[in-house]
């Protein structure tokens, strides 16, 4: 079916809610935009759904929701899970508590038990939430950091990491075959009174904060300190801001300051052009609240706080952007030297990361002889390793962290936390400022230890259908013409994990990876990585190409 037949199809069918094809009806001049929003389905991936706000095959909608949960509980009873129900959570976003709702009476309607907070939630409590309550399953509604436009959908199995392989390729399979009349729904009151729709909060909410104060490793450090370290945090108008607080206060720290412009939940995010921590300009409220009150560092969450930015003030009063490289390794080297120096450290602990972050991870389990572990881009690979580690017992998991602003302290979740890396960040600020530094001092201290690895991040935004073949041009150009060089610096290997390879580019020489498959591109290396000029040479490539 085309794209305009199948655009005639949503138009006319009264299945689709009235409002629905009034908008549909508003765009039948704009041919451009029909085939946006019907020239594919909006694509289940290995993470879930993801898309622009709107009705249409290619659009988060309460359709689109359905269609995915349909297909997830058409798997859940394939595995015999059904008994054990499956946690929601939403964020601060656009529709959110309406997707949530719609998924459950979905499940609900297939017999399956629904667990929905009460009220938005951030991710990682989600996660933690699908194993205290023995789920099958878990799904959040959010979008993480993108614009006001977006919103998502994420599934988690029950082990609380987002769902793996084999099982993620084959729920994607399970929901390409759903058809829209085939899709079952109840009455939400219907559903509650048959005890399939159940209203968690409170409980879950104490176990989670009681679980993360356990996680402190130094408490006498937060005693000493925690009166002294000053905090502004920011929510940036997402779910963070009740929980973040909560565990501050619970384990000591006393002066936290909260931006007030952002401290609601707004799925418009007023204050920010898009509520991304790692861009700076979501900060500007957050520093000039950190200047008055003379603040140590500045926090920012995510608006489903799994992600964590920080700024800390150096020895000028300036406030400095630490990436998310610099704060997974200050956390690392942290843990693991506190763990050293009180002697329990475990003979077989294990550091994990993703390929992209930073290779100074290396030298930091080089140093203290822990295993390091590289897995794929995506939390769920880490999430999967604790499992594993769980199950064989050849491992004690440290610490992980990606360089997208992620991390994990402690196994009560299977996703980056970004509740436990505030309290993480924060007892870390106090350890230092009782050695008399600060945070920025401390990150340099790192360096001269482990050596310096410079980094920089530049983001390119290609929309749209246009946008999707443009970046396959690039990968399939990259991998049949691996270049020789960028800029100066002379190519040694090139990896491609989509293909599963690495070449080294002076023998010809070609071997595994190692990693499972993946959809993603290609990287390339250079004989000095820590140069940022390289960053500089790879986006001129990359431009050129585009």
């Amino acid at each position: 079916m085309s794209y305009m037949e199948m655009y005639e199809k949503w138009l006319q069918d009264e299945n689709f809610d009235k409002r629905t094809r009034e908008e549909l009806e508003a765009i039948k001049d704009n041919e451009t935009e029909i085939r946006e929003r019907f020239y594919a389905d909006l694509e289940f991936g290995t993470g879930g759904l993801r898309g622009i706000l709107g009705a249409g095959i290619n659009r988060m909608n309460i359709y689109t929701v359905r269609k995915a949960t349909q297909g997830l509980a058409n798997f859940i009873i394939k595995q015999g899970g059904e008994s054990k129900g499956v946690a929601i959570a939403y964020d601060s976003r656009r529709m959110s508590p309406e997707f949530a709702n719609e998924a459950a009476v979905v499940l609900n309607a297939n017999g399956i038990k629904a667990y929905v907070f009460e009220s938005l939630r951030p991710t990682p409590m989600l996660s933690f939430a699908v194993r205290e309550l023995g789920c099958i399953a878990g799904i959040v509604v959010t979008a993480s950091h993108n614009p006001p436009e977006y919103n998502g959908y994420k599934v988690y199995w029950e082990d609380g990491a987002q769902v793996s392989s084999p099982k993620d390729i084959e729920i994607i399979n399970e929901v390409k075959e759903v058809e829209f009349s085939s899709i079952k729904t109840m009455d939400l009151e219907k559903a509650k009174m048959q005890g399939l729709y159940i209203i968690i909060g409170k409980e879950i909410d104490d176990k989670y904060n009681e679980t993360l104060k356990k996680l402190v490793v130094n408490p006498e450090i937060i005693m000493e300190q925690g009166n002294d370290v000053k905090i502004v945090y920011t929510p940036l108008h997402g779910t963070g801001n009740i929980p973040a607080r909560r565990i501050l206060k619970d384990v000591g720290f006393n002066n936290v300051y909260v931006v007030k412009e952002q401290e609601l939940p707004d799925g418009e995010f007023p204050t920010v052009s898009y509520p991304n921590p790692e861009d700076i300009k979501a900060f500007e409220l957050g520093i000039k609240l950190a200047n008055q009150v003379d603040a140590d560092l500045i926090l920012a969450t995510d608006p489903d706080a799994d992600r964590l930015g920080v700024l800390v003030k150096d020895r000028a009063g300036e406030y400095i952007p630490l990436t998310g490289n610099m704060t997974g390794i200050l956390i690392a080297d942290y843990i693991i030297s506190q763990k050293s120096m009180a002697g329990v450290m475990p003979t077989n602990g294990a550091l994990i990361k993703t390929i992209v972050s930073t290779n100074m991870a290396d030298s930091v389990a080089n140093y203290y002889n822990v295993d390091l572990i590289e897995v794929l881009t995506g939390f769920k690979y880490i999430g999967e390793q604790i499992k594993i580690f769980e199950q064989t017992g050849n491992r004690t998991y440290l610490f992980g962290f990606e360089e997208s602003y992620g991390c994990l302290i402690g196994t009560h979740a299977r996703d980056k936390d970004a509740i436990v890396a505030t309290m993480a960040v924060c007892e870390v600020a106090a350890y230092y400022k009782s050695k008399g530094i600060t945070l920025w001092e401390a990150m340099i201290s790192l360096y001269e230890k482990y050596g310096y690895f410079k980094e920089s991040l530049q983001s390119i935004t290609l929309k749209g259908i246009e946008g999707i073949e443009k970046i396959n041009e690039i990968l399939e150009q990259l991998r049949k013409e691996i270049p020789e060089t960028v800029g100066q610096y002379k190519v040694i290997k090139a990896r491609d994990y989509k293909n599963n390879t690495i070449k080294d580019m002076l023998t010809g020489n070609i071997e595994e990876t190692g990693l499972p498959e993946t959809v993603k591109g290609s990287s390339v290396e250079d004989s000095n990585n820590k140069n940022n000029d390289l960053t500089e040479a790879v986006m001129s490539l990359i431009n050129k190409m585009i």
